[in-house]
């Protein structure tokens, strides 16, 4: 007779030798990809291109007419303006000390051997008296191919800046001189110095703030180092990728663009590791063995964290529609950033996992229970998020509709967000030098003298330009120049070599090349500023009138052609990003009404956002306006972003709906899902806010729009609005498939 063995069979708790050996390949692989990762990561500011020009395509007209003004210049400039005042103004005998002060500042030494006059698009020979008798200013013109570079560890921009400024201090500062340096290359150098954070200070600041988040949840040592390793790791991915793209010329990448990324890989990648810790952790209390409990982790969480990848990234790659390269390449830049987030989440994470087992959730390792899920009619489970889900079972109706009436009064405030754009002296939250610079250039020049707007026109035609250009409002003067438009500006007289000469001199002949001479255009407003752009805005309308073939460039063109690519953006982009966020909702949740319920619930969400920044940013910080890139950023990372939490929840319930029915399926997947979402929405808005240490208007705004977007997403539309939304609709949520049709038994809420 057989022996029958009636010793019950139990699950092997050893992990197979073959997966061990795979983890640590996996883990080893990550480490080289560090290795190699991480210093390419702290080289990508070096790659930076951070000027106005780099914003815009060929083909704006700004661009064209830069393009065409470049033959009336020697070189391919960027101005710099170093500005001499006087309280007992400047007698014109200091002007040939000025003059020979020009003449030897080329020989000045900016580093390591290098020469000021190597990095010049043209010798400066020019000062230009201000009529009111107080002030001088010195152009110069700095090779536009040069200023990107570094010389040691400091981009030629600021090294030429602070050269300038200290040669001109030892030369007039005992006399009593005053001495500023403004200009287009002093912005860029002053942004290079607010963006230099971004290799040290914002991710220090980002991953300090994510740890203390991860000991708070998790109450442990060594789970918050693993989940932020996964981040780092996935972080040093994305930068070797992009670094090798943006040195090829395939991508362009910008300070802010690389701030964005920084932050962004080390949000996702630690939300889709909470997920992961999570469902490892229930596991864990369902089986003996580690490799179980991971290998149905790892099925839990692939489809909803991938589905979640998968709508930040075709949301970004909506971006590669905008006419503007800087939008542009943010695209391709942070989707490269979320793919490395996920594989870090997906591979190294579970790879540590399983090598520690238990041990790496101590001092609270979970035990197997006997009964894991408790009994099967309980719904909602024990705690906060269980609370809050019977909660939301009893008063549904009343629940969701209070969300939304609540959001609807908070966008009904977001006609009045401002989008017009900053000008150069609105971008800085702290006191730079340039924009003291450009203060005091506008209390002895015109406004916009520093930086007029060009155009090259048939000689035939020039004085027609002219006159037409002078009686547009907003101009100040206008003049046919003998000089490139990186020498002096028109329109002051008194200077040699330019539009107003000594009365002595002889009239200057134009400059002319192939039949075609260079108007400068100054105008009353600084450069950048709303009304020096409506003013190009003008010159434009009144010059085509003359000519349709005239293309206006300057300073403050640029800054109008960027302010309409972007309003482009406004109905080009954001819908197409609202409708690929839909279509992967659509193919997750093989639903119609789901999809909609998400995408109505998160665009009010969005508007809320809008208009709450809109009250704060008016009347509590005071900022004078916006980007207007700033909505279309914000839109891309709420939209895509904030409706992850949604995703975790739908799916979790729709994996429910078939044990349970549509309605306690949605209270249990709020209060399984309600802990780690939360936990993972603190973790992205404190990774935003990290922007704010870069002391840029548009960064901060940014930080404060995307962090209080997602915890609006985690804790009003996620927790009440979508749950009591979807409780009240039952299985009508699901239609037009029949999940939800066959009922299970009657179940009942417990805590």
């Amino acid at each position: 007779m057989r022996r029958i063995d009636t010793t019950p069979r139990t699950t092997p708790t050893r992990t197979p030798g073959w997966i061990r050996v795979v983890a640590l390949l996996l883990v080893a692989g990550w480490l080289a990809v560090a290795a190699i990762g991480g210093p390419r990561l702290g080289t990508l500011s070096g790659l930076q291109e951070n000027d106005s020009t780099a914003f815009l395509d060929d083909s704006a007209e700004s661009s064209i007419a830069r393009d065409e003004a470049a033959a009336f210049s020697e070189g391919d400039g960027i101005p710099l303006f170093v500005v001499l005042s006087h309280p007992d103004g400047i007698e014109p005998a200091a002007f040939g000390s000025v003059q020979d002060f020009l003449a030897d500042l080329p020989e000045r030494e900016l580093g390591e051997g290098v020469r000021f006059g190597e990095v010049l698009a043209e010798d400066p020979e020019v000062l230009i008296p201000a009529e009111d008798g107080d002030a001088v200013m010195l152009p110069v013109s700095l090779d536009v191919d040069r200023v990107g570079d570094k010389i040691g560890e400091t981009s030629v921009a600021r090294l030429a800046v602070d050269a300038a400024q200290a040669a001109a201090e030892e030369a007039f500062g005992a006399d009593g001189y005053a001495v500023n340096v403004t200009g287009p290359a002093a912005y860029v150098a002053d942004f290079g110095k607010a963006f230099a954070g971004i290799d040290g200070l914002l991710l220090v600041v980002a991953l300090v703030v994510v740890f203390a988040i991860l000991v708070l949840v998790y109450r442990s040592p060594f789970l918050p180092l693993a989940v932020l390793m996964s981040s780092v790791l996935g972080l040093a991915a994305a930068g070797w990728a992009v670094h090798e793209l943006a040195s090829r010329g395939l991508l362009s990448i910008s300070g802010q663009s690389q701030g964005i990324l920084s932050i962004l890989v080390v949000g996702a990648a630690t939300d889709y590791a909470l997920l992961v810790v999570a469902r490892y952790r229930e596991e864990l209390t369902r089986t003996p063995s580690t490799w179980q409990a991971m290998k149905r982790t790892w099925r839990g969480t692939v489809e909803p964290i991938a589905a979640s990848a998968a709508t930040v990234i075709a949301g970004l790659l909506c971006l590669l529609l905008s006419d503007l390269g800087s939008t542009r390449s943010l695209g391709p830049i942070s989707a490269l950033g979320i793919v490395a987030a996920l594989l870090g989440a997906l591979t190294f994470l579970p790879a540590v996992l399983l090598l520690f087992g238990r041990r790496i959730f101590w001092p609270r390792t979970p035990q197997v229970l006997d009964n894991p899920d408790g009994t099967p009619e309980e719904v909602t489970g024990p705690g906060l998020w269980g609370a809050v889900a019977r909660f939301v079972g009893r008063r549904a109706r009343i629940v969701w509709v209070g969300a939304t009436l609540l959001l609807v009064a908070l966008a009904a405030f977001a006609g009045t967000f401002r989008a017009d754009g900053l000008g150069n002296t609105e971008v800085f939250r702290v006191q730079v030098g340039s924009v003291e610079g450009e203060r005091v250039l506008a209390e002895h020049f015109p406004a916009g003298a520093a930086t007029p707007l060009t155009v090259v026109v048939p000689e035939d035609l020039a004085d027609d330009v002219v006159a037409t250009a002078e009686d547009t409002p907003g101009v100040a003067s206008a003049s046919i120049t003998t000089e490139a438009p990186a020498g002096p500006p028109p329109g002051v007289t008194g200077g040699q070599g330019q539009s107003g000469p000594p009365a002595a001199a002889p009239e200057p002949e134009p400059k002319v090349i192939d039949g075609r001479v260079l108007v400068s255009i100054s105008l009353a407003d600084e450069g950048q500023s709303l009304a020096a752009q409506d003013a190009a805005a003008g010159v434009r309308d009144a010059l085509h009138g003359v000519d349709h073939d005239l293309h206006v460039g300057g300073l403050a063109a640029q800054a109008l052609d960027t302010r309409l690519a972007n309003q482009r953006d406004m109905v080009t982009v954001l819908p197409a990003i609202a409708g690929v966020v839909f279509i992967v909702l659509v193919l997750l949740l093989r639903s119609l009404v789901a999809p909609v319920v998400l995408m109505a619930a998160n665009i009010l969400s969005f508007l809320a956002t809008i208009g709450l920044s809109a009250l704060v940013f008016n009347h509590v910080f005071e900022f004078p306006n916006s980007d207007p890139s700033t909505p279309i950023y914000a839109f891309v990372f709420l939209i895509a972003l904030g409706i992850d939490y949604s995703i975790f929840l739908m799916t979790r319930v729709r994996e429910e709906v078939p044990r349970m029915g549509a309605r306690p399926a949605v209270l249990r997947g709020l209060g399984l899902t309600g802990g780690v979402i939360t936990s993972a929405g603190l973790v992205l808005a404190a990774t935003f806010a990290a922007l704010a240490v870069i002391p840029l208007v548009f960064m901060a705004q940014i930080a404060f729009m995307v962090a209080v977007g997602v915890l609006i997403d985690t804790f009003i539309v996620r927790a009440l609005l979508v749950s009591g939304l979807g409780y009240d609709l039952g299985r009508a949520m699901w239609r037009p498939s029949r999940l939800g049709d066959r009922l299970p038994k009657r179940t009942r809420m417990v805590g």
